[in-house]
């Protein structure tokens, strides 16, 4: 165990960690020189495209005969709980900050996990050869925040390679290396999975105490499930077979297992056999589970694809830890599943990763996947009703009759925005926009200030705050958040009515105070974004029965006397007549079909 070090690369979104471990790779010969590419750990498509880091990744590199297992992290907000993952699973991590950028808001709240787990921090500045490069400035800023002297701090470029193999030298030299009891019985933490159609449900373990090899018979402790180890191995990135995984190695470990829902992350992985007495092991602390912030329901667009949702949903569960979903049944959309995220980005990407990643059989050689209905996002409230019986409310169509409401709550969180002093303005006027409760105003140094203001979790939901924040600031302005407590509101349910019908999955619920103006949006936004139909199209909004705003997608024309040419003005309004009726009699059937590309409009706000 001596020559194993377990390390992450933990910092802000965007301040090139996927760059890093490019040259981490490059510099250790883990990946040959003809395959290597650009961030070639972010191996989804979605990561590619958007430019960030989604799945936590580990990867197994050699140098000088020592082995290190690294594991890239994300940085944004959203995806916190997969950083939480790779931190239970080693003894350091390098904090790497952006040069152009500075400490933001992720940077601190990563540095406060890290710190919880008590691993040695390795401070390095990224990005020093760019022009707009303010080292001195961020190079002090990170010395206090970290209370280290400004020569322990790293000063890198992950592009050009600058002092990189320096920086690869310190994490053999200042991490410790891991610490367990090698002859004791196998423990080891599920710290991620995926499933394979072969080899059941692979499991991402760190060995904690003893060793495994393939055939042995395993137990789940939480799950309380028996299987056998069909494979034991290493990431290089990809799978690699090993014969044994040992103490302070992490790898993975094909369970066998072909029921997606009974392997969970966090739960530790023991020997079954009896003379082991796994009866007396105890399971590993791994890390606290996150709970979802965000609901929204999920239908597929063809009824029949309901068992091809489950099963896609539970094995993309395996591998996202913090997606929560139950099955639900709604007028007009048939059978679908109310699921919960931890924000809306990452409610986009699994969304987008069920279109992509799950189709039938006959879909896969066309290349199209799985269509789906999204409704619109909300957060929990906790609704206490005149018997004083209270319930938690995950979406719109739960929520009761106002006359059965005795009081109603909402999450409150604290929010914490760092922001350049070129920018304090705008981000100040951004504020003034959503409910917020200032808190303090914090200084670091003369370039940044830190705003702490308390808000209600729906203010930076339902108004995509961090998208706004980020577009005023050009990127610079970051924000981190935390739940504080349920505090009382004042709320009603906001419904659309789409010519007459209700349309259930639009439906939203509102601060009492914003809903004539949450209203007017709406029908404005669906005035255009749906179709124009062959008559006109009214669409409203509706609080308990009342209708407040209304708007009118005005019907498709077809010139019908365009082949009139003079003649008496009869013939041509006898044609106009006629039209008129045949609209009217399709009115009268009220049935749209509104496309899903509408719902996901709606959806991304």
């Amino acid at each position: 165990m001596n020559n194993i070090r377990n390390f992450c690369i933990i910092s802000h979104v965007d301040h090139g960690k996927s760059t890093l471990a490019d040259r981490f790779l490059e510099l250790t010969n883990t990946v040959p020189k003809e395959k290597m590419r650009e961030q070639f750990l972010d191996a989804m498509d979605l990561e590619r495209e958007k430019g960030i880091t989604i799945k936590m990744q580990p990867v197994r590199m050699e140098y000088e005969n020592h082995i290190l297992n690294l594991i890239d992290t994300p940085g944004h907000v959203d995806f916190n709980y997969e950083v939480s993952r790779s931190l239970a699973a080693v003894e350091g991590a390098i904090l790497l900050v952006d040069a152009s950028k500075g400490i933001q808001a992720q940077t601190i709240s990563n540095l406060d996990l890290a710190k919880k787990q008590n691993l040695k921090i390795i401070p390095a500045i990224n990005k020093i050869d760019m022009a707009q490069a303010r080292i001195e400035e961020t190079k002090k800023d990170l010395s206090s925040l970290l209370n280290v002297s400004s020569d322990e701090i790293f000063l890198i470029s992950g592009k050009q390679g600058t002092n990189v193999l320096e920086l690869l030298k310190a994490v053999i030299f200042q991490v410790p290396s891991p610490k367990g009891n090698i002859d004791g019985p196998f423990r080891a933490l599920i710290i991620d999975s995926k499933y394979d159609p072969y080899k059941g449900v692979v499991a991402y373990i760190r060995v904690f105490d003893g060793s495994i090899k393939a055939g042995n018979r395993i137990r789940l402790l939480q799950a309380q499930i028996d299987s056998e180890a069909k494979e034991v191995g290493y990431f290089k990135p990809d799978l690699r077979q090993s014969e044994i995984l040992k103490t302070g190695e992490i790898g993975y470990l094909a369970t066998g297992i072909k029921e997606p829902g009974k392997v969970r992350v966090g739960d530790t992985i023991t020997f079954s056999d009896s003379s082991l007495s796994w009866q007396k092991i105890k399971p590993l602390s791994g890390y606290k589970e996150p709970k979802p912030m965000v609901f929204l329901s999920i239908y597929p667009e063809d009824p029949n694809n309901f068992e091809l949702l489950k099963e896609s949903l539970e094995k993309l569960k395996l591998n996202d830890a913090s997606l929560s979903f139950s099955p639900e049944t709604k007028e007009g959309l048939g059978r679908g599943f109310r699921c919960g995220f931890l924000g809306l980005l990452h409610a986009e990407i699994v969304t987008e990763r069920l279109r992509r990643e799950f189709s039938l059989p006959s879909q896969k050689k066309t290349g199209s996947g799985l269509n789906l209905i999204l409704s619109t996002p909300s957060v929990v409230y906790l609704i206490t009703n005149q018997d004083d019986k209270e319930t938690f409310i995950y979406t719109p169509s739960d929520w009761p009759d106002a006359t059965r409401i005795k009081r109603a709550k909402e999450l409150w969180a604290r929010l914490v925005v760092l922001t350049p002093m070129n920018y304090l303005g705008k981000v100040l006027d951004l504020l003034k926009t959503i409910e917020s409760k200032h808190v303090k105003n914090d200084y670091l140094g003369t370039e940044k200030a830190e705003l702490t203001y308390e808000v209600p979790l729906r203010e930076i939901i339902n108004k995509n705050f961090y998208d706004r924040l980020k577009s005023i600031s050009q990127g610079f302005a970051s924000m981190n958040y935390e739940i504080l407590d349920w505090r009382l509101g004042s709320f009603v349910k906001l419904d659309i009515l789409i010519l007459g019908k209700k349309e259930e999955t639009f439906s939203k619920i509102v601060a009492e105070k914003d809903a004539f103006r949450e209203a007017r949006e709406m029908v404005e936004k669906l005035k255009e974004i749906i179709p124009s139909q062959l008559f006109a199209l009214p669409i409203q909004a509706a609080i308990g029965g009342k209708v407040v705003a209304r708007e009118t997608v005005k019907a498709l024309r077809r010139d019908v006397i365009a082949p009139l040419y003079g003649g008496d003005y009869t013939r041509k309004k006898k044609l106009l007549e006629k039209q008129k009726k045949g609209k009217q009699k399709l009115k009268e059937r009220g049935k749209i079909r509104i496309p899903s590309q509408v719902f996901l409009d709606m959806f991304r706000g």
